[in-house]
């Protein structure tokens, strides 16, 4: 009988990690340091200490800590069109949007994307109003624990909340994603590329690759020249020249080559399409 085997036919980590107690821990960071000798001791496997590890940390954030900043919010606007609406949702791949009135402090509601999607299927293009699909959303102070947070999207069914600061004003929002990550890490889909060395050519001038493509790998492929020693990734170059962490959908001309965000979070950019021989005006490198 394999390793795998007899532990899949005895007792669960749970119990086995039960067993291993010896005593009662006096608080939180003695059952951390259990919790990691049990790892240490094959009874849980890094994967469960890591999520156990991010339960306790959950406890201890605030909304702040995790939230999208305002200024990284891909929101639309009350009187947008279906036309302007679409681009959005289609470089941003988000399910849910904000809906701001007459400045971005204004949050009326929440626009989701199965909802124009089927607008379309029944009515195509035509007879668009956004009062028709908007709906209700949460607003919750940035000081809110993230256990508690978590509870209530659980409860609610929500699935994104505006954050509001302490004069009343839009922090930003956080989605149950965001609070998921501190447990889990980094939630992916199935459209992020797992390999940061491929380069996948989509036409004779357009190319997809991941942020984190080295920027040896980079001009190697593109016969380019970039400097590699401020910047190791293809992403810390693009951030460097917007000056800030873009969007989806935000571009950069750098020399000969037009990069646009298709995926970002507010701490990093992920993905990018890469256009050579793009005219674009803009600040060169």
């Amino acid at each position: 009988m394999s390793d795998d085997d007899s532990r899949s036919s005895g007792p669960g980590w749970l119990e086995r990690l039960a067993l291993a107690l010896t005593g009662e821990p006096r608080d939180r960071e003695e059952l951390i340091d259990i919790l990691r000798d049990a790892a240490e001791r094959d009874i849980i496997d890094d994967q469960t200490l890591r999520m156990l590890s991010g339960v306790f940390a959950v406890g201890n954030m605030r909304v702040r800590d995790v939230m999208v900043a305002r200024a990284q919010m891909v929101a639309v606007e009350q009187d947008a069109q279906l036309a302007e609406l679409l681009p959005v949702v289609v470089e941003s791949g988000h399910s849910r949007f904000p809906v701001i009135g007459n400045d971005r402090d204004e949050v009326v509601g929440l626009l989701l994307a199965k909802d124009l999607l089927r607008h379309i299927a029944q009515h195509g293009m035509s007879g668009f109003s956004m009062a028709d699909y908007l709906r209700p959303v949460a607003r919750i102070p940035e000081s809110k624990r993230l256990d508690v947070l978590l509870a209530e999207f659980r409860e609610s069914r929500n699935h994104l909340a505006i954050v509001i600061d302490e004069y009343g004003g839009i922090a930003g929002l956080v989605t149950i994603e965001d609070v998921l990550e501190q447990i889990v890490g980094d939630i992916d889909d199935e459209f992020d590329i797992d390999d940061v060395s491929t380069i996948v050519k989509v036409t004779d001038q357009r190319f997809s690759m991941s942020a984190q493509l080295p920027i040896e790998d980079f001009n190697e492929y593109f016969d380019a020249d970039f400097s590699d020693e401020e910047f190791d990734t293809v992403g810390g170059l693009v951030v460097h020249q917007l000056g800030h962490v873009p969007r989806p959908g935000e571009q950069a001309r750098i020399r000969d080559f037009l990069f646009r965000v298709t995926r970002a979070d507010r701490r990093r950019v992920i993905a990018l399409e890469v256009t050579r021989g793009a005219a674009m005006p803009g600040k060169e490198t």
